[in-house]
């Protein structure tokens, strides 16, 4: 069985969501510190005027190292409308915002606990929109022992994977014996795709994945796709 473990990330890109589809079991590393100025709690749109950042204002302290499923939304900020407004005001006139968009309303609106809640909430129904039915678990509710790589293989040998596919970012250090002496076979993600139509001029790649669903619809899934296989250890 193949697994693949990430963090929660809000309103992810559309690699997020070809990792998750390449993968047997999908594993959202959810008690890790949560980290300022990172993807748990913001991400991209695209507008007529550029790129533009959402961001989720929470509550968290950096020198407890709060982990992610711990970290609340903070309730005195009104980000819901904010958010709602800019992507409404971003997408309206894209030929499939229709579809989607009170679907998406409602998941924006209800309430969460934590910021992996809401992430979590959110990544699920994009998978359902996309067609995507890897199962999912949570990693804090595996209770994994250990740092680092440990952490990870605690976690893989808990859900009896076989396989584990990482980021690419996670090469330069990754501890490759480790994962051999578990017998657990490595590989990695390649990230690599062509351009879907877009409102807005030259092709931007680094937005939230709800560009590409608005833009695309039911095509979304087919550039979902890398276009260059895993590399193997």
């Amino acid at each position: 069985m193949n697994v693949g473990i990430i963090q929660p990330n809000y309103l992810p890109w559309r690699g997020y969501f070809d990792f998750i589809d390449d993968v047997d079991l999908f594993v959202f590393l959810d008690d890790v510190p949560y980290t300022r100025r990172d993807w748990r709690n913001r991400n991209q749109i695209k507008t007529a005027q550029g790129l533009q950042w959402i961001t989720v204002p929470v509550l968290f302290s950096q020198t407890e190292q709060t982990p992610i499923h711990q970290v609340s939304l903070d309730p005195t900020q009104n980000w819901r409308i904010k958010h709602l407004t800019a992507i409404q005001r971003s997408y309206s006139k894209t030929p499939f915002f229709n579809s989607y968009w009170q679907g998406f309303e409602s998941i924006i609106q209800a309430e969460y606990a934590s910021i992996a809640d809401l992430d979590i909430a959110l990544s699920l129904w994009l998978m359902s929109q996309l067609g995507i039915n890897t199962p999912t678990k949570r990693s804090h509710e595996l209770s994994p022992q250990g740092t680092k790589t440990e952490r990870l293989i605690d976690i893989l040998k808990k859900v009896g994977a076989t396989s584990y596919l990482s980021g690419p970012a996670a090469k330069d250090y990754m501890d490759n014996q480790a994962f051999e002496v578990a017998g657990i076979k490595l590989s990695f993600k390649t990230y690599q795709y062509d351009p879907y139509p877009q409102l807005y001029g030259e092709f931007q790649p680094a937005v939230t994945v709800l560009d590409l669903l608005f833009n695309c619809g039911p095509s979304a899934k087919k550039h979902l796709k890398s276009l260059s296989a895993h590399e193997f250890v």
